[in-house]
């Protein structure tokens, strides 16, 4: 080949390379918002919440560890597991008092069809969900063992992708002096990812207590940023949330919401 045509391509390349990885990023931090994408990732997610307690001074920091491994099951499915084990530092929740330890774990499998969401299609995943009484304090826990079922489903549009999660969960096992759990969960959710790897979502992680009668939502809208670091893909988030409905003595107002996943793609 000619140098100068040798010089051409060379060039062409460079100027290719960063669209396309951009690209890249853009789908992969799009993926993000998909609760069941055939992705590794382990997120650290940091809530502050604030309004706790009979007379609104409590407050409650929460650092939720949720790693998610997609086993490839056969050429059709994905058997999915999602976890999330809090680590909880909380002031006057119960009042003059202070806590500090783990909460009880929650852990989903989900079992997912590998072509979902072909060709635009719907993308869903069903299974159960599992709470562990992993608490190393009464007051940051059930000590209550619950099971239920869980499922997902969402569409991919363009940049946007909407849909929900959903869990119900039951206690069958635990300590009998403590109050039985029966509780369902619904996350409402829509996100844009823009070409550089932007993505803003918006969702309401509402909570419905069975044997209180009693809602908590809290609405949340959270921008993330994909960057590398080194060779390393992490997502950046940071964002509000707002508790348009809490029980007695829960939280209220406005609180906050950061985060770092760090991704393991394929």
């Amino acid at each position: 080949m000619p140098i100068h045509l040798n010089r051409l391509v060379a060039g062409l390349c460079l100027a290719l390379s960063p669209a396309s990885a951009q690209a890249q990023d853009a789908d992969t931090a799009q993926k993000l918002a998909n609760p069941i994408a055939d992705l590794i990732s382990v997120p650290f997610q940091l809530n502050y919440d604030e309004g706790f307690g009979p007379d609104g001074d409590g407050s409650r920091t929460t650092l939720n560890i949720q790693p998610v491994y997609p086993f490839r099951l056969n050429e059709d499915w994905n058997l999915i597991s999602r976890t999330i084990l809090p680590v909880i530092w909380q002031e006057d929740v119960v009042p003059a008092t202070d806590q500090t330890g783990l909460g009880d774990t929650l852990q989903s499998f989900f079992l997912s069809p590998r072509d979902a969401g072909s060709n635009g299609g719907l993308i869903w995943g069903a299974g159960l969900a599992f709470g562990l009484p992993t608490a190393t304090d009464d007051a940051l826990g059930s000590e209550k063992w619950t099971a239920g079922p869980t499922a997902t489903a969402l569409r991919v549009d363009g940049p946007f992708t909407y849909g929900a999660l959903f869990n119900h969960v039951w206690s069958f096992a635990g300590d009998d002096d403590r109050r039985d759990v029966n509780q369902s969960f619904l996350q409402p959710f829509v996100s844009y990812t823009s070409p550089a790897a932007i993505t803003l979502t918006a969702s309401a992680e509402t909570v419905y207590d069975w044997e209180s009668d009693s809602w908590a939502v809290p609405v949340n809208l959270i921008a993330a940023r994909l960057v590398n670091i080194g060779d390393q893909p992490v997502s950046l988030q940071a964002g509000l949330r707002y508790w348009a409905e809490s029980p007695a003595g829960g939280p209220d107002d406005l609180a906050f919401r950061l985060g770092m996943t760090f991704l393991f793609p394929r």
